[in-house]
């Protein structure tokens, strides 16, 4: 028999949301992402591209355009309102009719001072951008189309809208339109089809250049309003375009689902003056190029595939380092599983529902590696809808699978289940604390008597669970002055802990016999990704964006002792290299010396009774030690149990 009976999980149907539009900010190094389901993603790029939050969607909130002013991010979307986003309580701070229609784009001038959106009655709209809100000052000329695409000219005095069959150019003093430049149409029986414009990017040598529903990227010159070169790149649509901060490079994408790169170069040696020339096509997207990012190591793009892809730019990153590899980002960085061990069920989140299922039994015994024959399927007990427009943020199932909850960013709901043989039956609890409203994280505690809550300002609310009722017991606050959100929480099996993660980077530990802060784990500078106590020993392991793995004792508020080593060796290369984080930890009941953790493609063990693994060691080495005698085998083996290549939702 193997070490451990591994149930394979294939019925959890995740399907992430087609990117609609995306914004790069350049000073925090932050990527803000909108889904077709409404929901904002912002992914951090100095911390190994770590998705850090996440804003749930909204039935009627369907993002078209995203623009960030300083640290503040707006949106424009179809429903005709610009939304400013509360990035410390994760929801729409406030919305704001523009009274034009739906809005197809926003861009804000370099100042910060001035928000333009494009509207569907061809108005171009100004809004003041206020401290605490946003404040329409007035309309442009209106035009005979819809507004598509915006540019401000970095000086912020001009404004290039992209319309059907033109661009226009805008005092952004007088709202008067300067220029018209026409767009041609294709050619043959697309010469009838108007073209849609539907990037625009507006250069400080007044050069703008133009993408358009007829596969064109063109090249006009903005002082006088003539055509200068044209690319055809696509049989179809250019969607996108995004221009580099020194404006020496362009990336166009196309409903092919291909980006081609454009470079300010000289097209002939020793010529003084420089073009733009076409010099590479990159295909990593299976259909429409929806959004760009063009930052300055690489080039961001996603679409309809619904995968974030950042492509490295080989002329400007060092080769054959962690920078010069491409990434895929798929899935989620949170778990979206919740497994009650006791009984042997299943939760999984989706934004418009949950779904409960009891896991399926395998028949006997077999010898390691073996496939054992399924006696029990799996069975789905519950799908719950969750009530209202909001998305479910977060969710949890006690481990005795007797209570479930759930949140959006508007209320929390605790329903009571209740097992009968074969029926089940689902109660919802009626009266909840006040204080429970709304919140970013839920947690049983392992006995299922208290549900645990993060709240604003790091808080966590303590309630306690009997029979059909919960009462409010406590709020845990942190000595900090953080506002940032919690993104991760942790129960321990004795029911003595509370670990708690936030988005500063801070991790704080509350004892829950006295209900207050029991310690603060010393700040790392990367974000954790997942954290976990030890049933035995009480320590908290953690694991952070870039990889690293820490050990802290809760009894004596210092680093392990083989923490230190861990850290005094460093980690082996191949385990730092990789692009996606740990969402997990658990323990082996059997082995205490045991560390069970993932990411999405990768299952590890880490036993700490065995040496760690050095430079030169061969890390993925389990496949080859299957293969050779047993005292070659205990030789060669190091603490890093790794399987590789199959996806990874929870692990318990």
């Amino acid at each position: 028999m193997g070490e451990f009976k591994v149930h394979r999980v294939r019925f959890f149907d995740y399907m992430p949301s087609a990117i609609r539009a995306m914004a790069f900010n350049r000073q925090s190094e932050r990527l803000a992402v909108a889904r077709a389901d409404g929901a904002v993603e912002i992914f951090n790029f100095s911390d190994n591209y770590f998705q850090e939050k996440v804003i749930p969607g909204q039935d009627s909130r369907a993002v078209e355009a995203l623009c960030w002013v300083d640290q503040r991010l707006f949106s424009g979307g179809l429903n005709g309102e610009i939304t400013e986003y509360d990035l410390e309580n994760l929801k729409p701070r406030y919305t704001v009719a523009a009274y034009g229609g739906p809005i197809w784009t926003i861009s804000s001038n370099n100042q910060g001072t001035m928000l333009a959106l494009g509207c569907e009655d061809g108005t171009v709209k100004m809004f003041e951008v206020l401290a605490e809100k946003v404040q329409f000052q007035r309309n442009f000329d209106r035009q005979k189309g819809r507004i598509i695409s915006l540019s401000w000219h970095p000086s912020g005095t001009l404004i290039a809208a992209g319309m059907m069959d033109m661009i226009r150019v805008f005092d952004a003093e007088t709202g008067h339109a300067t220029h018209r430049l026409l767009v041609e149409r294709g050619v043959g029986a697309s010469k009838s089809r108007e073209v849609v414009v539907w990037s625009v990017a507006f250069l400080s040598d007044h050069t703008i250049i133009s993408g358009d529903s007829a596969g064109k990227v063109q090249i006009w010159d903005g002082v006088t309003g003539t055509l200068l070169r044209t690319h055809l790149v696509t049989k179809w649509d250019v969607l996108a375009l995004s221009v580099s901060q020194d404006q020496s490079s362009l990336v166009a994408g196309t409903s092919e689902g291909t980006v081609i790169q454009f470079q300010l170069i000289s097209s002939t040696v020793g010529q003084q003056d420089k073009e733009w020339v076409r010099t590479r096509t990159f295909k990593n997207h299976s259909h429409d190029v929806r959004a760009l990012a063009h930052t300055e190591t690489a080039v961001v793009s996603g679409g309809m595939d619904t995968q974030l892809v950042v492509r490295p730019l080989l002329d400007k990153v060092e080769k054959n380092t962690q920078e010069s590899s491409l990434r895929k980002i798929v899935f989620p960085h949170r778990s979206l599983v919740c497994c009650a061990k006791k009984a042997g069920l299943l939760l999984f989140q989706f934004p418009e529902h949950l779904e409960l299922w009891r896991l399926g039994e395998s028949e006997g015994h077999g010898k390691p590696g073996d496939s054992l024959t399924v006696k029990t399927k799996p069975e789905k007990l519950i799908q719950l809808k969750r009530k209202g427009e909001d998305h479910i943020c977060c969710s949890a199932l006690s481990p005795c699978g007797g209570w479930m909850a759930y949140s959006t960013v508007s209320s929390v709901r605790l329903y009571r289940l209740q097992y009968n043989n074969n029926n089940i039956g689902i109660t919802k609890v009626s009266r909840l604390p006040k204080d429970l409203c709304s919140v970013h994280q839920l947690c049983f505690s392992s006995d299922s008597s208290k549900l645990f809550a993060s709240s604003s300002h790091s808080s966590v609310i303590v309630v306690a669970l009997n029979q059909q009722e919960c009462t409010y017991l406590h709020t845990l606050k942190p000595k900090s002055s953080s506002r940032q959100p919690v993104h991760l929480l942790f129960a321990s099996e004795d029911g003595k802990w509370l670990a708690t993660a936030n988005t500063d980077c801070e991790i704080h530990i509350y004892n829950l016999d006295k209900l207050k802060l029991h310690c603060t784990v010393p700040v790392y500078s990367s974000y954790p990704t997942a954290i976990a106590i030890h049933p035995l020993t009480s320590n908290l392991v953690v694991v952070h964006a870039d990889q690293q793995i820490f050990e802290y004792s809760l009894e004596k508020k210092e680093y392990t002792e083989w923490s230190r080593k861990l850290q005094k060796l460093g980690l082996h290369s191949l385990w730092l290299e990789r692009d996606t984080p740990v969402t997990h930890i658990t323990f082996n009941s059997r082995n205490p010396a045991h560390i069970i953790l993932h990411d999405m493609f990768m299952f590890c063990i880490i036993d700490q009774s065995l040496p760690l693994p050095e430079a030169k060691t061969l890390l993925y080495n389990q496949m080859t030690l299957r293969s050779v005698p047993e005292p070659e085998r205990i030789r060669h083996s190091h603490a890093f149990k790794i399987c590789k290549n199959f996806q990874v939702w929870s692990s318990h």
